[in-house]
């Protein structure tokens, strides 16, 4: 079978389409994937970058859609033909995380080897079911950014009809962001660098759109525009580079979801503004295999569907994360297995 192995030293260009052994029949307890679809996120860009470690000759990639193709002696919840997604913490079953989990010792595509392959073995529990009557690309968009983003705001929020939410930027993970709180009764304030996406942002329902290049102050923006009030919930995905206007434009007691750092880890926090304003500041990452059988099911109960950009097929992924890497995407970006 086809696959994309990391070599060494990690980089792009040392990205290795590869043939490797079949992994065979499923033993007890597993199932074999035939994997169609992943999608790119930006955890998986610093793994394949060579910014985060991996062990040589890592095979990449979190997310993954596929088909059931046989079942081991004792899983009951799947059947041969069944369409599922993995789970980002495959041992994250339910309840609270652990430093287990958070050492990321056993994430697809970093502590294990991932999905960037066309067959996979693993335990049952490392899947549930795809929503229905998505394509396998669609539906590996969930496992990470979809996730991230309903437990942000259901899980953590907990977002109520009413609320409002802003969101940064145009990547998959605020745009699940947008597209949950609108389903869920929510107003939404948006941002990003370019017009032509705020437009997008519009006609996907998003109430009031910040351009943040040209407003520098668009925490105090976004402020002005509730009246003052303030936005119940910041999925922040910036970091030390826009926490400040995020903290700014949160009420006071109001939530701010920090779920990336694009802009680093060095710059001071504004602390004195979360502290008086009593804002809940939250790190998170991803969620359990619980909390995503519950995302399922409202997918399918919203209609939501995921913002695809573009899909590129398996022995194009260096070009597929050079494209992500230029920051023009809209959505997600897919991968064709």
């Amino acid at each position: 079978m086809k696959a994309i192995r990391i070599g060494t030293p990690a980089g792009l260009e040392q990205l290795q389409l590869v043939e490797m052994e079949d992994p065979g029949a499923p033993g007890p307890g597993e199932i074999r994937v035939r994997v169609h679809g992943s999608s790119l996120n930006r955890h998986d860009f610093l793994v394949c970058a060579g910014k985060m470690p991996a062990a040589d000759g890592r095979i990449p990639l979190s997310d993954a859609g596929g088909v059931v193709e046989a079942v081991g002696e004792g899983v009951t919840e799947f059947a041969v033909g069944d369409r599922v997604i993995s789970t980002f913490f495959p041992r994250w079953i339910d309840g609270e995380t652990s430093d287990r989990i958070a050492a990321f010792s056993e994430v697809p595509g970093d502590g294990i080897d991932g999905y960037a392959r066309e067959v996979v073995v693993r335990p049952a529990t490392a899947f549930t079911r795809a929503p229905r009557g998505w394509d396998h690309v669609e539906a590996a968009t969930v496992t990470t950014a979809g996730l991230t983003a309903w437990r942000a705001l259901v899980v953590d929020g907990p977002l109520k009809a009413g609320e409002v939410v802003l969101v940064q930027g145009t990547g998959g993970f605020s745009l699940y962001g947008l597209q949950l709180a609108k389903a869920m009764g929510a107003t939404v304030i948006a941002t990003s660098s370019s017009d032509e996406k705020l437009e997008r942002l519009r006609a996907l329902g998003a109430d009031h759109t910040i351009n943040y290049k040209t407003h520098e102050d668009w925490g105090r923006r976004a402020l002005d525009w509730t009246g003052g009030r303030g936005v119940d919930h910041v999925l922040e995905v910036g970091g030390p580079r826009t926490l400040d206007q995020s903290a700014i434009a949160c009420r006071a007691g109001g939530h701010i979801a920090f779920v990336g750092a694009l802009s680093g880890f060095s710059a001071p926090a504004p602390l004195p503004l979360i502290l008086a304003r009593q804002i809940r500041f939250q790190g998170l990452m991803v969620g359990s295999r619980a909390h995503q059988l519950d995302f399922v099911r409202a997918l399918e109960a919203t209609g939501i569907k995921p913002v695809m950009d573009r899909t590129f097929p398996l022995d194009q992924l260096a070009e597929a994360f050079r494209h992500e890497r230029a920051g023009l995407h809209f959505g997600k970006i897919g991968i064709a297995i």
